[in-house]
């Protein structure tokens, strides 16, 4: 069957980008009556048809860190249909149950006439604080009529996470993971199973979540009624949130956009949809939600929003007017000031250097951010878009430093920085222009703005995996003066190691040449 064009015309959508995409059809919408909802839906107030509250059981439930991960954590959850007085109840190993700590409601409404049928979700989100660091709390979520707490509902409603440790002791060595791409499928399913055996005291999802977007363009849906792959079907991210939550329950999930996550459907800029079902740390500039960093243990963990500075998929280039980048030098500097930071970490969807037939490397990423890579001596950066496994030698300015076998130690203050693209997270796969084993140099491409490829020669793919894989990263932190290390494995669902290197710094030593802030001081990220 034909589906009616209700959206923006293609010729007039290649030209817009995505805040002029949602004003073309919000216009629209008021001068025709076309039915589109594109804001935050239906709010709950007097008149709103709640369920019964023991009828209605919490699904989904996922956590983040606050703005400070050593006394903070956010949980969020989901209900099929609107609650009384929904709530977060924590307790430590000395005492019992908290008060109820009232959640905040964000409804989303999504509609397009003839494209997608009104559907309203209800995500709920409660934020626990003046926690003490590296602890164990259990927690329970509910509302009036269903409080775990008090035995509703039964012992699997109830899950426990972890807060960071304090800044400037060195914690004992923890694990966190890393994937991109992920979706809805069995195999992603398997994926979210192979990280819980980890043990993660966090996870990185480097964009492109759930998919209910499938084409990835940031088009409205309908927009291109030909072709069933620009449909847009909001229903994906119940599906997605019941299948992380096995693991997001009790393990702190960081996310970030890809372009599978501009969902041109909701305001502002595509991003209204994940404002509504994620909690961002913040921190960042506050047009780019999922640009935020944050401290765990020696590590500091910087997230971008690559949609920014993309020339192959340019719906959202330029949106933050060079906000976001400014933020990025400032907040590398203020991580390379502390003293107890000896590693950081970056990541974002689109890759500054990849190999696939598919994708292949950013060349807005190389120009806008390589540089402060460079300057600041990120030591690894995380991407997904590419459906696979692909890792560097030790990179400058774009040129191999270092070769980096299989096994080798790096040292990212002489050496320079690893770029490892994991996109293996549950999507169908991608390809190659050479085998994996292939280890000499080859012809690969990389996008320029106007949406053009340029040739080039590649002698920096080191490593590469045609499989679904994710990334294990272990760390050990150590006293001042000595050796802490970073060792990064990569994982196939089953176990099976594909890859391992690791960094190696001198704690506390390395940042003396970058300005001085006050040793375990604040800034507008991080606290």
């Amino acid at each position: 069957m034909e589906i009616p064009r209700v959206g923006v015309p293609d010729a007039l959508a290649s030209r817009l980008t995505m805040a002029e995409q949602h004003e073309y059809l919000t216009r629209r919408t008021m001068l025709k009556g076309a039915g589109v909802a594109l804001a935050a839906g239906p709010l709950l107030l007097q008149g709103t048809a709640y369920a019964d509250g023991d009828k209605v059981v919490p699904a989904g439930r996922h956590l983040a860190f606050g703005r400070n991960p050593r006394t903070s954590m956010r949980v969020a959850w989901q209900v099929p249909a609107p609650v009384r007085k929904p709530f977060l109840r924590i307790a430590d190993g000395h005492g019992g149950w908290s008060h109820r700590i009232p959640a905040e409601v964000r409804a989303l409404h999504s509609e397009v006439a003839g494209v997608i049928a009104p559907y309203d979700q209800y995500y709920l989100h409660a934020e626990a604080d003046h926690l003490w660091p590296g602890r164990t709390y259990r927690y329970a979520v509910g509302h009036e009529g269903f409080d775990p707490a008090s035995g509703d509902g039964g012992p699997a409603a109830i899950s426990t996470f972890t807060t960071a440790p304090a800044r400037g002791v060195p914690a004992g060595k923890f694990t966190f993971t890393a994937f991109g791409d992920q979706g809805v499928s069995t195999t992603a399913l398997a994926q979210d199973g192979a990280v819980a055996r980890q043990n993660p005291r966090f996870h990185l999802l480097a964009g492109d979540i759930a998919y209910a977007d499938p084409s990835g363009a940031g088009k409205p849906p309908g927009s291109k009624p030909d072709a069933d792959h620009d449909l847009f079907d909001p229903k994906v991210w119940d599906a997605y949130y019941n299948q992380i939550e096995g693991v997001a329950a009790s393990v702190p999930w960081m996310v970030t956009t890809g372009n599978h996550d501009m969902e041109a459907l909701y305001s502002p800029d595509g991003y209204g949809g994940q404002l509504k079902r994620w909690d961002f740390p913040g921190g960042g500039p506050h047009d780019c939600p999922s640009v935020y960093s944050f401290i765990y243990g020696n590590v500091g963990v910087i997230s971008l929003d690559a949609n920014d500075v993309s020339y192959e998929i340019p719906a959202n280039l330029g949106y933050s007017r060079g906000s976001q980048t400014a933020w990025l030098k400032r907040r590398l500097r203020y991580l390379r000031s502390q003293p107890d930071v000896d590693f950081v970490v970056v990541f974002f969807h689109h890759c500054a250097y990849s190999t696939t037939n598919q994708h292949a490397s950013e060349g807005g990423v190389r120009e806008q951010w390589v540089p402060l890579f460079d300057e600041f001596q990120v030591d690894l950066v995380i991407n997904g878009h590419n459906h696979i496994y692909e890792r560097t030698d030790a990179l400058r300015g774009g040129k191999v430093t270092r070769e980096v076998e299989i096994g080798d130690t790096v040292e990212p203050d002489r050496d320079g920085t690893v770029y490892a693209t994991c996109g293996g997270g549950g999507k169908s796969l991608y390809s190659f222009p050479v085998p994996d084993t292939f280890a000499g140099e080859f012809q690969s491409y990389h996008w320029v703005k106007g949406g053009e490829k340029v040739t080039e020669t590649v002698p920096w793919s080191r490593v590469r995996y045609t499989g679904y894989s994710f990334l294990a990263i272990d760390v050990e932190p150590a006293w001042f003066g000595r050796r802490t290390t970073l060792t990064v494995r990569t994982l196939r669902n089953d176990g099976a190691e594909i890859d391992r290197f690791t960094l190696r710094r001198t704690a506390g030593l390395h940042r003396s040449r970058y300005a001085a802030a006050s040793v375990l001081g604040a800034d507008p990220g991080d606290v």
